[in-house]
């Protein structure tokens, strides 16, 4: 197969017999070249399907007006919401978005660092892998003194702007929840305690155990994937247990799903014999029966602060900048699953 090579801006001085660097004034839209040169510069380029070479132009110009985003996926809503919202919000000011996702992978999420730092981005906006402790990769893009801007999964020891929900009230309040509801043996399926988020979800539902005197028991506390995969596991671990929860809570709503199916195919009744919480307001939580509660992290307003966090050093050197944390307040959105009252 022979493979076509790439126009240059070479063949479209050879073309019109005029040097390289006046076809690049003219691209560019220089004013010391005339309009009739402009012309016949793009309307060859024009013919020879030429393509201009972002990455030669970024490194010329010290700007690319590139974005990179890194999201742990991107078929959950909260993160399609996020990068839609980071992508219009820096549209409106030229600037486009290079977005790429770790699968949870902390390998991938080094090379996707790698490929947004070749590709000469002005800033990177991410939120951690689950797989992530060694924090080398983001201290590089530090380093080179890129805007680092995190969102709802990100490590205070980074020291950068961070956007996000104030997890630990948001397990004191799902826990407080299901107090009212009568629930007296709360199990939480939380994410691994070495990311920040989990751990601060965890530390919340273990005080607000506290608060109302409930016990601590170690089997109800169990730490995982958060994967729908997941859910079922550790719920069928749970229901194995010789004193069962009366409650579970979540800290996402795809393991809360799988869970539920469990549930589901055991005949257990819901919220009435199991009371569930999940987290992140997922579309479907409206839509499964029983429908689930869920905590709405607002990732709406996340994208826009972030990419608004970007927006702030393009304005200001970046010697000027104070870091910040901004941190929204979570809602429960309270449906059949947890709503024991209602039922009875």
């Amino acid at each position: 197969m022979n493979i076509k090579r790439k126009t240059t801006i070479k063949d479209i001085a050879n073309v019109l017999n005029i040097s390289t660097a006046a076809v690049s004034k003219a691209l560019n839209d220089d004013s010391r070249i005339s309009e009739k040169t402009k012309q016949a510069v793009r309307q060859v380029a024009k013919n020879l399907n030429y393509q201009p070479n972002h990455l030669a132009s970024a490194l010329r110009k010290g700007k690319s007006n590139l974005v990179g985003v890194i999201v742990p996926r991107t078929n959950s809503h909260f993160f399609s919401s996020v990068i839609q919202n980071i992508e219009e919000v820096l549209n409106k000011e030229g600037y486009n978005i290079v977005m790429t996702q770790s699968n949870e992978s902390y390998k991938k999420e080094c090379d996707n660092i790698d490929t947004l730092l070749f590709t000469q981005v002005d800033g990177i906006i991410a939120s951690m892998a689950n797989e992530t402790i060694d924090l080398t990769y983001y201290e590089k893009i530090k380093s080179k003194g890129i805007p680092l801007i995190l969102f709802d999964r990100g490590e205070n020891d980074l020291n950068v702007d961070y956007i996000g929900i104030n997890d630990y009230d948001s397990s004191q309040m799902i826990v407080e929840h299901l107090v009212k509801q009568g629930c007296k043996r709360i199990a939480h399926i939380g994410g691994y305690r070495h990311t920040r988020i989990f751990n601060n979800r965890i530390r919340g539902y273990i005080d607000a155990l506290k608060k109302h005197n409930l016990p601590l028991d170690n089997e109800l506390l169990i730490e995982s994937s958060l994967t729908i995969e997941d859910g079922r596991k550790k719920m069928t671990q749970l229901l194995s247990l010789e004193t069962r929860p009366d409650a579970v809570y979540i800290a996402s709503d795809y393991a809360a799903l799988g869970a539920l199916q469990i549930l589901n195919e055991q005949n257990i009744k819901i919220p009435q014999d199991m009371a569930l919480v999940g987290f992140g307001n997922e579309p479907f939580t409206s839509m499964v029966t029983p429908s689930i509660t869920s905590v709405n992290q607002h990732s709406e307003e996340i994208g826009k602060q972030a990419a608004l966090k970007f927006l702030d050093y393009t304005k200001e050197p970046v010697i000027k900048q104070s870091l910040n944390k901004i941190i929204l307040e979570a809602e429960l959105v309270v449906r059949d699953s947890s709503n024991i009252e209602k039922v009875e």
